[in-house]
């Protein structure tokens, strides 16, 4: 027979340093982070904040902003502000290009009020200046006793760097590809700013690091050596993914990958969203990832068949959908009276084929008539058939009977739990 071997055998061990941002942790043993970024104008703060507020409650635990100019930065303080007076209160980080430096030298409140702030090595300064506004924003957010993630994107490399890493490997007897040395310099950026920081006297565990590109295969590649480069925690993410299913299964392929392997502490599915499209849907996939590899819980996920010839009704498709959209609008009521229940597994299944047997294996189920058989749907909880639903009113019956099970197990869990403490 053969040996079974566990996901968590497969997955390899964090070793990355624990670094606080704001109320979170990542890094360490802590749990995979998930974060999203604004892409309205930081100056227009209303609307900064509607959007801020949306991906927190969407469950983005840490949230990026726009810092660009002298509006922003002077709005970031009222965002925050605002921001508390909803209950809100996500750590904010800065994403700084260009001028940076300057920005937080002239708006220290905008530096007391974000949580984390983001460097691009690749253009926070050029040449005989690079050194020293790099130095200015390490040693502001020293002052402030804030993080820092150094964040190298290969659309804004440093190009000094990757023009001496290029004439070196020219001179090589036996060259690298182009792709290859563009990798070494994206890890070589990272690394190098990392060390300087520490030079200047900031502290390993202030710093996040992360390497930017939009090519599956590189980022697998530029995240494993960055990995084992060091200790820093890293922030994992594909650039410019894209949109729709296309940016979803590239970023899902990418990570993935480096996930099993132990490698990330933060992740953003970074996706274009359709026109009118909702920004939450990053934060909607990067909890599903997380979710699916078994790492984190966030909300009760629903299994759903494909359908085939035998599901010619829609009845099943609908129920799914309507389901999953009925987890996630019970679940900031849940996550505080239930204890437990991001973990419940739902399934809607719409023939007799299989749709019984995956019922029971889920904590409740329900098998949907198929085309031909009997107009009738049993309910499974916890492996029994409880219940057969009928009818019209059968998608809002079955929604009460996944609140009443809520209620009767993860309410006892919890119950349990306070009985156990005393």
């Amino acid at each position: 027979m053969a040996e079974t071997i566990t996901s968590n055998e497969v997955r390899l061990r964090r070793h990355s340093t624990t670094v606080r941002i704001g109320t979170v942790r990542l890094g360490g043993d802590a749990p995979i982070v998930v974060q999203s970024m604004t892409n309205t104008d930081t100056a227009d703060i209303a609307a900064t904040v509607d959007q801020v507020a949306a991906l927190a409650n969407a469950g983005s635990e840490l949230v990026r902003i726009t810092v660009d100019r002298d509006e922003a930065a002077a709005a970031v303080p009222h965002i925050r502000d605002k921001l508390a007076a909803r209950g809100v209160f996500v750590p904010l980080i800065g994403d700084f290009h260009y001028i940076g430096h300057q920005l937080l030298e002239k708006y220290p409140g905008c530096a007391q009020a974000l949580a984390k702030y983001r460097i691009n090595p690749g253009n926070v300064g050029f040449r005989q200046k690079r050194d020293s506004q790099f130095s200015s924003m390490i040693e502001t957010a020293m002052r402030y006793a804030k993080p820092v993630r150094i964040g190298v994107n290969w659309g804004s490399l440093d190009q000094d760097l990757m023009a001496e890493l290029m004439d070196k490997n020219a001179a090589l007897s036996n060259p690298a590809g182009s792709d290859t040395v563009m990798a070494q310099a994206l890890v070589a950026s990272a690394v190098n700013s990392a060390e300087r920081a520490v030079e200047l006297g900031m502290a390993s565990d202030k710093i996040v690091l992360s390497c930017k590109v939009s090519d599956v295969q590189t980022l697998i590649t530029v995240y494993r050596t960055l990995a084992a480069s060091g200790q820093y925690a890293l922030h994992l993410g594909l650039t410019e993914a894209g949109m729709g299913s296309k940016g979803i299964v590239a970023s899902s392929a990418a990570m993935a990958i480096l996930l099993q392997e132990g490698i990330g502490d933060t992740i953003r599915v970074s996706l274009t969203p359709e026109p009118g499209g909702d920004r939450t849907q990053e934060v909607i996939v990067a909890q599903e990832l997380l979710q699916t590899m078994g790492l984190r819980s966030f909300t009760p996920l629903v299994t759903a068949c494909p359908g085939c010839g035998r599901t010619t009704s829609t009845v099943f498709q609908e129920l799914a959908d309507s389901t999953q959209t009925f987890l996630r609008q019970r679940m900031p009521v849940w996550r505080e009276q239930y204890p437990g229940v991001e973990e419940m597994n739902v399934a809607v299944m719409g023939c007799i084929v299989n749709g019984p047997g995956e019922s029971k294996q889920h904590h409740i189920g329900i098998s949907l008539p198929g085309t031909g058989e009997q107009p009738a749907a049993p309910v499974y909880m916890d492996g029994e058939k409880v219940v057969t639903l009928r009818g019209a009113s059968l998608v809002q019956d079955f929604h009460a009977l996944i609140e009443k099970y809520v209620v009767e197990r993860f309410g006892k869990t919890k119950h349990n739990s306070s009985t156990a403490a005393q």
